[in-house]
């Protein structure tokens, strides 16, 4: 549809959403009973409460059209800022988020609405990200970039959420930010350049609040579910043992959707949560981009040549060579490897994670570790 040059059917749908006593799940059902804003509005008072088992109260408010003031409000708002309302009926609406029971009926959109429909992966995890999650986000994203029309989908928070954007960015991958805000604005507000780097190269932000949500900081839960709703699947980078990521990841397994993970160091506090999503069998267990693609089966979108050719080797850097020389031909243990290197032990920590998702060393029983064969 032509959101704005039939501003009838856009200011229906966005009036539905701003009916007091409503909420998602009252305007998913209505929208189940008549199918339509369009009929919700053109109902009676009577149809409304009978049909739809509705309270009389709301039912007649909104046979009143008590909610289109408001709406064409909003529809200026969004004229004025370059908004694009997309309501749930729309045939460009992301086919994904529309299966799961508390979709938003209007989704307020910035850059590419196109995007949303493409091979979305969310991507999440601590906003205390550490050396090792950063090097996930980096390896994961750059390693998508073989799928054809992948989308990376993250929050836009501090830590791995901006992580991901940015790598995203770095490897040429349109990213799309979910905010627990209105739009124009952005939240935090440090990451306005990358939200608008994220718009210029093909990407898009998008919130289901509208202009006139009052702010208590209380949608972040709420983002979250739509985070999980637009993708096929979520993989949690790094989480300690609760957080916001996590919830992420039980709403995309309440939607039937995958849940994926790497795994980290069980003493790490940052891969606690992700630890026990894998030990639970809430996640599966991924080292790689071709671990994603396999478990969503888009290794079929991939050409023969790209299927069968070896995976490259990560160039290692001058310090990772001279701590991988440090290993012979059977495992050393780590105080072993502290007292050959003259390292001490977070340093030799930080590059051994290196090597591990270099896939050059893997870690052994005993805190040992010895080269991959």
């Amino acid at each position: 549809r032509k959101r704005y040059k039939n501003c009838t059917m856009a200011i229906d749908d966005i009036a539905l959403t701003l009916v007091p006593g409503l909420g998602v799940k009252g305007v998913v059902h209505l929208l189940e009973v008549f199918g339509t804003a369009q009929a919700i509005f053109a109902a009676s008072a009577d149809e409304l409460a009978g049909r739809a088992e509705w309270r009389p109260d709301v039912a007649r408010s909104i046979a009143a059209r008590k909610s289109h003031p408001e709406a064409e409000r909003e529809l200026r708002h969004c004229r004025r800022h370059g908004i694009t309302p997309l309501a749930s009926t729309d045939d460009a609406y992301p086919a994904l988020l529309r299966e799961i029971p508390d979709y938003p009926h209007v989704l307020y959109i910035k850059g590419n609405a196109e995007v949303l429909s493409q091979r979305c992966l969310s991507m999440v995890g601590t906003r205390r990200i550490s050396t090792y999650g950063q090097r996930l986000c980096d390896e994961l994203v750059r390693g998508l970039t073989r799928i054809p029309q992948v989308v990376v989908v993250s929050g836009l928070a501090f830590g791995v959420d901006v992580a991901c954007h940015r790598a995203a960015l770095a490897a040429g991958i349109p990213t799309v930010g979910v905010l627990a805000n209105p739009l124009p604005d952005v939240t935090p507000a440090q990451h306005t350049s990358v939200a608008l780097d994220m718009i210029e190269r093909g990407g898009a932000l998008i919130s289901e609040l509208h202009s006139q949500s009052k702010q208590r900081g209380t949608f972040y839960l709420a983002r979250n579910r739509i985070i999980a709703g637009l993708s096929a699947g979520t993989v949690v980078i790094e989480s300690p043992a609760s957080g916001g990521s996590l919830a992420t990841a039980h709403y995309a397994d309440g939607y039937d959707r995958t849940v994926m993970a790497p795994p980290g160091r069980t003493t790490d506090a940052n891969s606690f949560g992700t630890n026990s999503l894998i030990r639970n069998r809430k996640a599966l267990l991924i080292r790689s981009a071709d671990d994603i693609a396999e478990e969503l089966q888009w290794e079929f979108a991939l050409s023969r040549d790209e299927k069968t050719a070896p995976a490259s080797t990560p160039e290692l850097t001058a310090e990772e060579r001279e701590g991988l020389s440090l290993l012979g031909d059977e495992p050393r243990t780590l105080a072993e490897l502290i007292a050959a290197s003259g390292r001490d032990y977070a340093a030799l920590s930080v590059l051994l994670m290196g090597l591990e998702l270099s896939q050059a060393v893997r870690q052994l029983p005993g805190n040992r570790y010895e080269r991959f064969r």
